[in-house]
Order: C-alpha cells, then structure tokens, then sequence
C-alpha cells in the first residue's frame, strides 16, 4: 500500500472516507440513547457512521473514525508496516505548534446560561453507562508552574448544566492538577472535541511529563498543528477542532461518576471523582460531535498503537533482535503482546519478555515468537505456542505483579503475568521446525487458471 497525503482537520478526514464509500450515513433522528452506539458499533471497523439531528438535537454526531490500521496510516501519510515507527519518529522528533490569532474553533462563542446538553448532541452509548459522556473529548491541562501542556482523552459524564465528572488517572493531568490544588487553585483545562486523526492518535502517546502531545501531532502530519488561546483561560487548543469545552477542574471536590463502559469491555466502577466547570463552550458552525463507543475497534485502536511504540522503543535498547511487537485486539489492546524476535541466544527470549513486563504495568500475558511468525495474525500466533512451546520450560510466571486497575480479574490492579517463550531451540536441527510450503503458491493467478461458473459435470465428460 502506498502512503497518502496526510489530512488535517476532521471535515478533511469526512470527505476521504465519504469519497470511497467508507462513511455511512444514518436517516436523521436516530436516538442518543443508545440506538446511535449500537449503530456504530454494527459497522465498527468497515465504516465510519454520521448520524444528523440525533435524538432530535441540530447537532451531528460521527463515530468510527479510526477504526482500522489502515485507516490510520492512510490518515497520518504513511503505509501500515511502517505506522509503529512513523508513531515512534514522531514522538522523538515533536514539531513546536502554530498559535492562531482566530480560528474556526471559535466561530460560534457561548458564555451565559451554559447547558451542555442543549448545545450539544452527546449520547448515552453502553447499557449501564451512567448518562451521557463525551467518550472522544481530548483534555488538554497546562502545568501551572511551567506552562507546559498535556493531553489525554479522559472519560467525562454530563453531571449538570455546566458541569462534567472526569475519571482523572495517576498521570500528567493529575499532576498539574495536584500542583493547582496545592496552591487552592482550579486547573484550567479544555475539553476538544473534533478533531484529526493526527491529534486523536498524539492524545494517547506515553511521553515523559512536560511534552505537548499537540507537537506530536504535528510532527504525525509534517508540519506544525495550528493552535488558538482559549477564551476564558491560557490553554491552546487546536484551531480547527470542531468543539471546546473550556473550565477548570476544582479544587477539593469531587463528584459521583461512572458506571461506564471501558476498554476491557466491562464497566468502571462509580466512585466520587474530579469536577470541570464549564466556564464557556466555543465551536464551529454546524459543529461535528465526535463519539468513540466504549469498547469498540476505535477505542482498542487508540489505545493500542502508541502502546506498541513506546514498548518496542523500550524493548530495542536492551534487545536489538526485536524486530516488532503487537497489542492483539483480543487482548483489548493492552493486555496481550506478542513479540517478534530474532533470537541469537537461548534464555533471551525469557528476558525480552521480562523486559515487555517492565515497559507496561498493563501488559498481562506476553508471547515471544520468531521471525517466520507474522505477530498481527493471532491464528499464526497460536500456531507458534501449539508447536514450539512447552509449559515446563518456557512458561514464566510473575505473581502479586501491577497490572491494570480495569481488569476485573485483578485485585485493586494488582495481578499475575504470564509469558510464554515460543520460540525455536536454537540447535534443534534443520527440518524438525521447518514450515511446510507448496512451491509457487504465492505467485499462482487465479483469474488465469479458474474457470468461473463451468459445470463439473461438462468438464469431466
């Protein structure tokens, strides 16, 4: 596949998707409560959905924008095999952003008598998901000492008029957070929603603290995201996002949230969490309301693919005969991974997955394979681990181990690894693990040798 021209804006994304028949359209009025998730989610992975007046609302609504690798690379300008390292450069290699004197994202202004709902489309997607929650909205925070940013999609339910719970996680938004509240001040923030590929992938990249993942995205597209100063306080955002929500997280307060659907594809737990007041909403006309269904191919996707740079970042600097990893979409994209190495020594293999552990608390089980494994088919993988691996000798097992909070399994976040080494013994000898291969297969023509509808009985007559 041949890499494209990178898109910048959502809208731009629009019409590619539309111009190949990628993006489907829904008749107008389907519902926010639910019928619009399940909607998407029957066409999770072959289209994108659009949905106009949902629910009765002026709005618009998209879902599935991401939801295929290859829709990603095609996105950023790049190819498939090359989508992990181009993630990976870009990380390295961040482009500084544009800031914007006016910008679309701020053609329409509300400051009065907020509602969020009345202004906004934002559907109860899951069962037992507490309300409506705005699933894509990129929280972006500056550090109130330094001025740095930093963004994450955050899960926010509509708690009131004006006024949103936010699951915040251990992380860089918390930290900012902490340093406002020390001083008995409210984080300035801004919730953006709409926004490019380029941007929804940035948002998930596992950076040190105190870099701009906007910059990421930038250097994801070539050239420096346009960025606007928010209205009401010093955060920028990007100017050709479709919504911001602009606020601050308050100090000492929190608020029930949740249930809500997540990744692993059961629910978070409700529990009091941090609150955004909403001091203003700005957006374009006729603005587009991004929504990634809980669970769903976009929200595995998101997740999975900064994931796999980071660890085969890490990973490479110890281990140079690992040549690519894997977050399986049956292990959510966080849990399973499986590795490709080419392995020089027995007993490596073991290490790299010892390694894998250490690159991220979440990875739960892990697989080394060699390089006559494709890795992105999870049928080749299990191949690998039926014939070349036995428990006796090749499982490592690690317990009372962090893992993720989300797994339901664990106890508090706190679970058992598993690695299995597949790999072959490096003096086994020459056929005793030689793939079967019919000669020519790959380069047969079929148009040139099959006889479409002929009749078996003609033929043999």
């Amino acid at each position: 596949m041949n890499a494209t021209t990178p898109v910048r804006s959502l809208r731009d994304w629009l019409d590619r998707l539309s111009g190949d028949g990628r993006l489907a359209i829904a008749r107008p009025g389907i519902g926010l409560r639910h019928e619009a998730a399940a909607v998407a989610n029957r066409l999770d992975g072959r289209q994108a959905s659009l949905f106009p007046q949902p629910g009765g609302h002026p709005g618009t609504i998209v879902s599935g924008l991401v939801s295929s690798r290859a829709w990603m690379a095609e996105a950023l300008g790049t190819t498939q095999d090359r989508l992990v390292a181009h993630f990976q450069q870009a990380a390295a290699q961040p482009l500084p952003w544009h800031e914007r004197n006016s910008a679309p994202a701020q053609e329409v202004v509300h400051r009065e008598g907020l509602d969020i709902l009345k202004l906004l489309p934002v559907p109860t997607l899951n069962e037992h998901d507490s309300g409506p929650y705005i699933s894509a909205g990129l929280m972006i925070s500056r550090d109130p000492e330094t001025g740095l940013q930093n963004v994450a999609i955050l899960r926010c339910q509509i708690s009131g008029p004006d006024r949103i719970g936010v699951l915040v996680l251990p992380r860089h938004t918390d930290n900012f957070y902490r340093k406002a509240e020390a001083q008995g001040r409210g984080l300035e923030v801004a919730l953006v929603v709409g926004v490019d590929p380029a941007c929804l992938l940035a948002s998930q990249a596992i950076v040190p603290l105190g870099h701009d993942e906007l910059e990421i995205a930038g250097a994801l597209t070539g050239q420096p995201l346009d960025v606007i100063k928010c209205l009401t306080n010093d955060v920028r955002v990007p100017a050709n996002a479709e919504i911001v929500i602009e606020g601050r997280l308050l100090p000492e307060i929190r608020e029930p949230e949740g249930p809500f659907g997540e990744f692993p594809q059961y629910y978070g737990e409700r529990a009091k969490r941090h609150v955004m007041q909403v001091d203003a909403v700005t957006h374009r006309r006729d603005p587009i309301f991004h929504m990634i269904v809980g669970g769903g191919l976009e929200h595995l996707l998101l997740g999975a693919i900064p994931r796999e740079a980071t660890i085969l970042a890490t990973l490479q600097r110890s281990f140079p005969g690992v040549e690519d990893v894997h977050l399986s979409l049956g292990g959510v994209g966080r849990y399973h991974l499986y590795v490709r190495l080419r392995k020089t020594q027995e007993g490596e293999a073991k290490n790299v997955l010892l390694g894998a552990f250490a690159a991220h608390y979440d990875i739960k089980h892990a697989v080394v394979v060699d390089t006559d494994v494709d890795i992105h088919d999870p049928q080749e993988v299990e191949w690998a681990v039926s014939t070349r691996f036995q428990a006796d000798r090749d499982l490592v097992v690690i317990p009372h181990a962090q893992g993720s909070k989300l797994d339901p399994s664990g106890r508090e976040g706190v679970g058992a690894k598993m690695g299995l080494d597949a790999t072959v013994l490096l003096d086994a000898p020459p056929m005793k693990f030689k793939r079967i291969r019919v000669p020519g297969e790959a380069e047969v023509d079929l148009d040139a040798v099959l006889a479409p509808g002929a009749d078996w009985r003609a033929v043999i007559g």
